[in-house]
């Protein structure tokens, strides 16, 4: 079988031999104008599964998706999907960004390797961009302090407690959370996750993004209908 090959950058339509582009797969996105780009973390062992939806349909409402690595050699996500970066972490700055999304990995709880992704991310929200991150990269955050002092959520309480941090207090036990520009959830929920990234980035808004939501996590029929309308 021959393997999979995403290269670093998605944007709606994708052209030529090095970009693949992902279908959101969602009724009613359309192309929108040219915006900064939504960065996706990637690194060998990555959750390639969790963050489909969450960079789909921003790629589809006129957001450039880029996948920043900690170098430009290729890395494979835990599924085998294999990613050029489209940019080195060194390189990245907030100012040139619409959202980071720092993704899942058992690497986050065995080592330092990934530290610099949860470094990086510290300086986004200072500079009023958002940061989303989902599982594994929710406690790469816990130990850079960026959840000290605002509501968050995990895979589960206890593995962020695992990391040491001093903000349990703040932990929620919900599906996902946003509070201002960063937006924390736990590993089973990809859908919710994505519903607050779309919120947040502006990708469907009001009734259409409950509407999204309905269709994609509880499969509701009704949705399609009202997203086609």
């Amino acid at each position: 079988m021959a393997e999979a090959i995403w290269v670093g950058t998605v944007s709606p339509p994708a052209t030529g031999n090095q970009e693949v582009a992902m279908s959101a797969d969602a009724p009613g996105t359309t192309g929108a104008t040219a915006r900064n780009p939504v960065h996706l973390a990637v690194h060998d062992a990555f959750a390639d599964w969790e963050t489909g939806h969450a960079t789909a349909c921003p790629a589809r409402t006129g957001h450039e998706v880029r996948t920043v690595g900690p170098s430009a050699a290729p890395v494979t996500g835990i599924g085998g999907l294999r990613v050029i970066p489209g940019l080195a972490l060194a390189d990245l700055r907030p100012e040139d960004s619409s959202l980071l999304m720092p993704t899942g990995a058992d690497l986050w709880d065995a080592g330092d390797d990934l530290a610099p992704f949860a470094a990086k991310a510290r300086a986004f929200p200072d500079a009023g961009v958002p940061v989303a991150a989902i599982c594994g990269a929710t406690a790469g955050l816990a130990r850079e302090g960026l959840l000290d002092d605002r509501p968050h959520t995990g895979s589960f309480g206890p593995c962020l407690a695992a990391t040491g941090y001093r903000a349990a207090q703040h932990y929620v036990e919900a599906d996902a959370v946003a509070d201002g520009d960063l937006i924390t959830a736990g590993a089973t929920e990809p859908v919710a996750f994505a519903r607050e990234v779309l919120g947040r980035m502006g990708a469907f808004e009001g009734g259409r993004l409950d509407a999204w939501f309905r269709l994609f996590h509880d499969s509701d029929p009704a949705a399609y209908e009202e997203l086609t309308a």
